[in-house]
């Protein structure tokens, strides 16, 4: 299925703009597009020289966007198999050199990215078995966040590629837009509010996702005794609430820099970042290309 290039340079942009409204600082942070700095790809084939396919072949992501089970083999005989592509296959690769290249020491994740981190590390263990310490093991950072699910689906991530626009909440969604969602949020019949993740999970993913709004720290279990005995209707109410406060700064600075004037300063945040990340990308190739011999 072809690219929409006109739509991708949108996300592009959108997703600049929401870093940058979350709080990064392009003057401590270095943001650039990925396409814009070609030793990723360079590293990513070199990388993939010794790489593992069996190590590959057992990573779930790839078989998680074809809809598969966790024990599906590349090698199996099956017509949704020959939907698997390369590029999906091999992008933990990809996603290794992105991290490898910059000598990164410490990477925020979520859980669902905490095996593409290993096999980052596997990686480097590769390449420096053979050439000498050249690359740079990084280790994993877990936040409270880790893993947020969808409204729709709590007992599934929450992500952006899914097909149900209410599953998720955007950094720019407004008030109104965040209620609709919250109130068609899957929870349950029970009466009350608790926090079970198991026997309730739609109920405990909202109470999880307003305790990282929370102003005074207060974690899911903590907020549960408080609403524990509001019906669900005034608690989504609530979640609303404590989310639409949480993200009004951030939203009000993603529509500024989604605006005419703050284009440009976009364009030069990623030109900027691009120049930066160019010359660490440079050095890290240098000192690759030499000790394999080119």
């Amino acid at each position: 299925m072809a690219q929409d290039a006109d739509q991708l340079r949108v996300w592009k942009r959108e997703t600049l703009a929401t870093l940058l409204a979350s709080g990064l600082d392009p003057e401590r942070s270095t943001i650039f597009y990925q396409s814009t700095v070609p030793e990723h790809t360079e590293l990513m084939w070199i990388l993939s020289c010794t790489a593992s396919v069996g190590y590959l072949s057992r990573m779930t992501q790839w078989k998680s966007k074809l809809s598969l089970p966790n024990e599906a083999s590349v090698l199996d005989p099956t017509s949704t198999k020959a939907k698997l592509k390369l590029g999906l296959f091999s992008y933990p690769v990809l996603q290794a050199a992105d991290i490898l290249l910059y000598k990164t020491t410490h990477v925020p994740v979520g859980e669902d990215q905490v095996q593409h981190l290993e096999f980052a590390r596997h990686c480097a263990d590769q390449f420096n078995t053979v050439y000498g310490d050249i690359l740079v093991k990084p280790q994993t950072v877990l936040s409270s966040a880790k893993r947020v699910m969808s409204l729709k689906e709590p007992q599934s991530k929450m992500s952006k590629s899914h097909t149900d626009e209410r599953s998720r909440i955007h950094v720019n969604d407004t008030p109104q837009v965040i209620g609709e969602k919250i109130r068609l949020a899957l929870t349950d019949s029970v009466t009350g509010v608790s926090y079970d993740p198991i026997s309730r999970p739609g109920v405990s993913n909202l109470l999880a996702i307003m305790s990282y709004f929370d102003d005074r720290g207060r974690t899911a279990k903590e907020l549960a005794l408080t609403y524990s005995d509001m019906d669900i209707r005034d608690f989504k109410s609530e979640v609303t609430n404590s989310i639409s406060k949480g993200l009004e700064s951030v939203r009000e600075r993603y529509n500024s820099l989604m605006s005419v004037e703050g284009g440009s300063y976009l364009d030069d945040v990623a030109m900027n970042g691009s120049v930066k990340a160019s010359e660490q990308a440079k050095t890290t190739m240098a000192k690759v290309r030499h000790v394999i011999g080119l």
